[in-house]
């Protein structure tokens, strides 16, 4: 069994991408091995390798797990299977909550942050409905994510992918909302413990809710929001989208009436 400590220094050593990742089980027998041959395939290429002491890495490991944490990789039958058809699907998540929940069929509910009351109680009462069925996949920002999440809790369960650290709480008023989650629902990020997150981190987020999700649901979104990327990184990866009609003349709903 390859050891969880080579395999996250491994996923962390600069250059080692998610292609990069997937090549590596078909040349190397383990992360280990494949861990010996980096530096020498780095300087190949003109560069100085960059890896993880090992120490560094086993204390993030017992911190994560100390959180309640579960680090799943890539090749792990616990690793979301739609996820990992994605050509950039990331090599490590970090879980807080029921792993099980990844292996169920999922739908994606995502919207704007400054939205609408009828907004809001679209988006809980749809995602209430599609818990009923399959597992919901929002983001837990404020607004229409925040909604779905409470929604689905209401009905069935909700995996929620998040842009920082498992520990990190946001946005801040959504830790009750963080905390129910994680105990019966569950919360996944690429992100290490302690990151916050910050604007570089969402188009990474909105690329995992894609990719774990059947479909997208788009609730209330202006043009230029971060839901229709998301909406975009299904379409891109054969997904089905769906979006929820709103006033054509409310801004914050005109992302989802006109399709972009």
């Amino acid at each position: 069994m390859t050891d969880p400590t080579d395999q996250l220094r491994l996923a962390r050593a600069e250059g080692v991408g998610p292609v990069t990742w997937r090549r590596l089980p078909s040349r190397y027998r383990d992360a280990t091995t494949a861990l010996r041959e980096l530096p020498r395939l780095a300087r190949a290429a003109g560069r100085t390798p960059v890896i993880p002491e090992r120490d560094a890495i086993a204390r993030e490991i017992e911190a994560t797990r100390k959180q309640g944490g579960l680090f799943i990789f890539q090749g792990d039958a616990r690793y979301p299977p739609l996820l990992a058809m994605l050509d950039d699907a990331p090599p490590c998540l970090i879980l807080r909550g029921d792993a099980a929940l990844l292996a169920h069929p999922a739908i994606a509910a995502v919207g704007g942050r400054n939205v609408s009351a009828n907004g809001q109680r679209m988006a809980e009462t749809l995602a209430a409905d599609l818990a009923r069925h399959l597992v919901v996949v929002p983001g837990l920002a404020r607004g229409i994510d925040a909604a779905a999440d409470r929604g689905a809790l209401e009905t069935g369960r909700t995996v929620v992918a998040i842009a920082g650290g498992i520990d990190i709480v946001y946005p801040p008023e959504n830790a009750a909302l963080h905390d129910r989650i994680a105990a019966e629902g569950a919360l996944l990020t690429e992100a290490a413990l302690d990151t916050e997150p910050q604007a570089r981190h969402f188009p990474r987020r909105n690329r995992l809710i894609a990719g774990l999700a059947l479909g997208v649901v788009v609730i209330e979104a202006a043009p230029r929001s971060g839901s229709l990327i998301t909406a975009r990184n299904a379409q891109d990866v054969g997904r089905e989208v769906f979006a929820v009609p709103g006033s054509p003349l409310d801004p914050r709903a005109r992302g989802a009436t006109r399709g972009r």
